[in-house]
């Protein structure tokens, strides 16, 4: 795949339009409505945050999506949105009646017909199409293969979040701080984005540098702290998770300073063969859930079933978090093009938390990683 940190093309967009509105067709439905951010970013390259003033897409059977928006963000949509797009924009919030964002809603919904919406859409908004309204989360379905531009976004993000990894990797100490890894090392990734690309969007930019070390890494999401240190031992555990610009990369590992605890030998090494197992696994017609049932057995097998608090991995695309999930309870089926991160772990307070993660596509015969690190105990202890 060919890397590239440009917008997509008025034909990416038109292209991802045809495809959900031949799905609507599909699906009997005369609009598809859609709040979610990702949502609305993949069909029309804006990036929106939700607050008080709604941002609502309408895609009709066909012609140009119409999006209703507050009139003082027009000059903010017209200067980022590619592609075919009617705006629709209310007066400034809550505005009286005739200038509501609700009146504009009204005025771009069908006379008659189902109405698609996704299954997370706000009760307000939904209340104001009415009976007419049918849950289908169709575009985070389509969403789910990705084109050849945006695997080239995606390698892109990645070898800019594998030059930073690394660079973390050579630098780690005793006494390396959170701080000064985002100053330093954080600062750079974006510093390169930027180069690469002065109109980089901050609404669709979210970078993270982050370690920690082994009084925390048991608990995945706790940064609460942004004095943490690195320490003698282990295990750390480094959260590269970011969005550059609009797509998503991830890579982690576990890792020592000096020396390895002996009590952290064996989990480290169930989780190499936990990960191996995925990448193994991975390959198109496999349902998600029974590969990660298999990790949840394998686990338990070795004696560490409660030890296991998530899922062996999650979509990535234009947010870094996204379905489908590599969980027990999806029963999506693999197909090629799809992104996901492949991140079995195990946990245990009191003594850390093991986890690799890498960013990697669903090819025709397999998967294919998008990111890299060290792999072995030995590299690891740095």
């Amino acid at each position: 795949m060919v890397e590239t940190f440009s917008p997509p093309s008025p034909a990416e967009m038109a292209g991802r339009l045809a495809r959900v509105q031949m799905q609507m067709e599909a699906e009997g439905l005369a609009a598809y409505v859609t709040v979610m951010p990702s949502n609305i970013l993949w069909l029309t390259n804006f990036a929106n945050f939700i607050h008080e003033r709604p941002f609502i897409l309408v895609v009709p059977a066909s012609g140009a999506p119409r999006f209703v928006i507050p009139r003082l963000e027009v000059d903010h949509v017209l200067s980022r949105h590619v592609g075919a797009l009617d705006l629709c924009a209310y007066r400034e919030f809550p505005a009286p009646e005739g200038g509501r964002w609700q009146d504009r809603l009204a005025d771009t919904l069908p006379a008659a017909g189902r109405v698609g919406v996704e299954s997370m859409l706000p009760h307000a908004i939904a209340a104001e199409i009415g009976d007419h309204a049918v849950a289908s989360d169709l575009v985070e379905t389509l969403r789910q293969v990705k084109s050849s531009y945006e695997l080239g976004r995606i390698a892109y993000g990645c070898r800019l979040k594998c030059e930073a990894h690394d660079r973390l990797l050579a630098e780690a100490r005793a006494g390396f701080s959170q701080s000064e890894v985002n100053a330093t090392i954080g600062r750079e990734v974006f510093s390169k984005m930027v180069a690469d690309n002065p109109s980089v969007n901050p609404y669709a930019t979210s970078i993270m540098t982050l370690v920690q070390n082994a009084d925390v890494s048991h608990d995945p999401h706790n940064f609460t702290d942004l004095d943490i240190r690195m320490k003698e031992g282990g295990p750390h555990v480094t959260v590269f998770n970011s969005v550059i610009n609009g797509y998503g990369a991830e890579v982690e590992r576990t890792f020592f300073i000096n020396h390895v605890p002996e009590v952290a030998k064996a989990p480290f090494e169930t989780m190499l063969q936990a990960r191996r197992m995925v990448f193994e696994g991975l390959k198109p017609g496999v349902v998600l859930q029974d590969l990660d049932r298999a990790v949840i057995d394998f686990f338990e097998g070795q004696g560490y079933g409660d030890n296991v608090i998530h899922r062996a991995g999650h979509g990535m695309g234009v947010t870094a978090h996204e379905g489908p999930y590599i969980a027990d309870g999806d029963d999506t089926v693999a197909q090629a093009g799809m992104v996901f991160s492949l991140e079995p772990g195990i946990y245990f307070p009191g003594l850390g938390g093991f986890r690799f993660s890498d960013t990697a596509v669903v090819t025709e015969t397999g998967v294919k990683a998008l990111t890299h690190g060290p792999e072995t105990l030995e590299d690891l202890t740095l």
